[in-house]
């Protein structure tokens, strides 16, 4: 069986990290998986590319342009909306002539246009999709927040400056009705929550929808030695470490602000534990936060190199994931796999990934004060070293290699024609 993954970046990404472990997991059990890229990070002969560079970086700055003019000429959450009127028709390419199975994942940012999914459709091959965020059934959005305009075609956007009935995200919501229209589609949610929420999606209503977590290679990320970790990384043995990672630090959306208050609370109720605790930032502009938060911060700009991520879950004490919408983050997978312990908000896919003082604790929605609790809660005598535990345990469960890319190829053989 011959699967051509479809991402916009080979690496680059949660989407793209989660795609390429999916193409590795499933050439390991004996199907023939490639992946096909605007952006690639590596030279793995199991990856190509789509042609025409310059074409690519015009689609994408064409794409961005007509979102800022449609925003009323504002930069504000730019990047957190797409329109697919851009991209590149890879039915021309031969990694898809030759695939059996399409699966696409994170397409945006001038990839895939939605003409080009119709030619897709139109190819009359089985065709998956990954929603690795809402985009798939929203008009416009990676996230809605508190919006519910997607049930109901979109319109009066509240990320556009102007938002109306007949607005940017109502035409597109249209558009995308339109194309999906031309073909069967598998949708896959990597959470049991984007799931759900697809299921309730009119876009999306009567297509075939299931719910398949992202692999990760459980025997690279296990437990080792703390203090071998932290001795690699120049950190204290002496301190609980208290780890914060983000693509992009500073983003409102990954909730920075709440872990700063959280912390604030607990140095404020007890200033002696202040010197007990250090807190590790991983994320472009993290160095900017340095003097922002109550500890004493150690910051990474960017990490391009797993061992480093490998050693930074296992030299941590807890991970912490105040972030205010997520699906299936990576990072917490690979974090419960080394035995790390997460305090994060209920939220999105959370849920399906901390088990309420089992492997981490959930705090309330945007509650500072409860993730103090939390963070609090975990620190207490022995309880992370037992949380780690259960950590490591529910990691090997679900979210290991074969388990993931087994469901996934039960999955494709049920689309193929069988004689």
């Amino acid at each position: 069986m011959r699967i051509l993954m479809v991402n916009t970046s080979e690496l680059t990404g949660g989407a793209a990290i989660a795609a390429n472990r999916l193409m590795n997991a499933l050439n390991t059990e004996g199907h023939e998986a490639r992946m096909l890229v605007r952006d690639r990070n590596t030279e793995s002969s199991l990856v190509s590319t789509i042609p025409n560079g310059a074409k690519q970086r015009c689609d994408f700055i064409l794409e961005r342009l007509g979102i800022f003019f449609e925003n009323g000429c504002r930069k504000h959450r730019l990047f957190e909306v797409d329109t697919a009127t851009r991209g590149t028709d890879i039915t021309l390419d031969k990694a898809f002539q030759e695939a059996d199975i399409i699966h696409l994942h994170w397409i945006n940012q001038g990839m895939l246009s939605l003409g080009g999914i119709g030619k897709i459709l139109a190819s009359g091959k089985p065709i998956v999709w990954t929603m690795h965020d809402m985009w798939p059934f929203t008009g416009i959005c990676h996230y809605s927040r508190e919006c519910t305009a997607w049930q109901e075609q979109c319109g009066n956007c509240p990320i556009l400056r102007k938002g109306n009935v007949n607005d940017l995200s109502h035409r597109r919501f249209l558009k995308k009705a339109q194309v999906y229209a031309k073909g069967k589609i598998t949708f896959i949610g990597c959470s049991d929550w984007l799931a759900d929420l697809a299921r309730q999606a009119p876009l999306l209503s009567g297509y075939r929808i299931e719910s398949i977590p992202n692999a990760i290679d459980t025997d690279y990320y296990q437990p080792s030695s703390k203090a071998q970790a932290r001795e690699a990384l120049q950190l204290p043995d002496n301190k609980h470490i208290l780890l914060f990672v983000a693509q992009k630090a500073t983003n409102p959306i990954k909730g920075i602000d709440y872990l700063k208050k959280a912390l604030e609370r607990i140095c404020e109720a007890d200033p002696s534990v202040k010197d007990s605790m250090q807190l590790v930032i991983v994320g472009l502009e993290a160095s900017t936060l340095k003097e922002a938060v109550p500890i004493r911060a150690t910051t990474y700009e960017y990490i391009s190199d797993t061992e480093t991520m490998q050693q930074l879950y296992n030299a941590a004490t807890l991970l912490m994931m105040p972030t205010l919408q997520d699906n299936l983050p990576n990072t917490i997978v690979e974090a419960m796999a080394c035995g790390l312990p997460c305090v994060g908000f209920n939220v999105g896919g959370l849920p399906q990934l901390i088990t309420h003082h089992q492997t981490g604790y959930l705090a309330q929605y945007k509650d500072a004060a409860d993730f103090a609790e939390g963070i609090k809660y975990c620190l207490k005598e022995g309880m992370a070293e037992k949380m780690a535990i259960s950590s490591r345990e529910k990691a090997l469960a679900n979210f290991s290699q074969p388990i993931v890319a087994q469901r996934h190829a039960a999955l494709y053989e049920s689309l193929l024609p069988h004689d």
